[in-house]
């Protein structure tokens, strides 16, 4: 579940993880454990070259991966709106520690920079690769509710 929701993208998670366009996706970033900023430096960030530009470092040995098979659906019963995918992997991981990852909304997979990239979630991850596979399991990345 998301550690913290980036301001710029309150109110616009159901939008983005319904991949309304025709090339659009949800990237999900790691970011290494030297440097990291604390969560309240971080959800003011309007795009991911904003993110990494600051004192947050991208683990680039690792690379990003493009989230597969992201549902998003209204969940009636409690209220919410829950938005998961597919478990990711990472095959011989390796490189620098990582302490989070961060999804992203790429409208445009064909062209673009990481200007383009909207943050939409952080998570907190603590992994340390050691050349062995590591898959980070996702159980509904994130449930937005209102409160009552």
């Amino acid at each position: 579940m998301a550690n913290i929701v980036f301001n710029i993208s309150l109110g616009r998670l159901a939008y983005y993880a319904g991949l309304p366009l025709t090339n659009d996706a949800l990237i999900m970033v790691p970011i290494e454990t030297s440097g990291i900023v604390n969560d309240a430096t971080m959800r003011d960030y309007d795009d991911l070259s904003t993110l990494l530009a600051g004192a947050s470092n991208e683990q680039t040995t690792m690379g990003r991966k493009t989230l597969a098979s992201v549902t998003s659906a209204v969940d009636d019963t409690n209220d919410r709106w829950n938005i998961d995918s597919a478990d990711i992997t990472w095959t011989a991981a390796s490189g620098n520690a990582i302490s989070a990852v961060v999804i992203c909304y790429d409208p445009d997979t064909t062209t673009g920079t990481d200007s383009d990239l909207i943050p939409l979630t952080k998570h907190d991850v603590t992994m340390t690769p050691d050349g062995s596979d590591f898959t980070l399991t996702i159980a509904d990345f994130v449930r937005s509710s209102s409160a009552a």
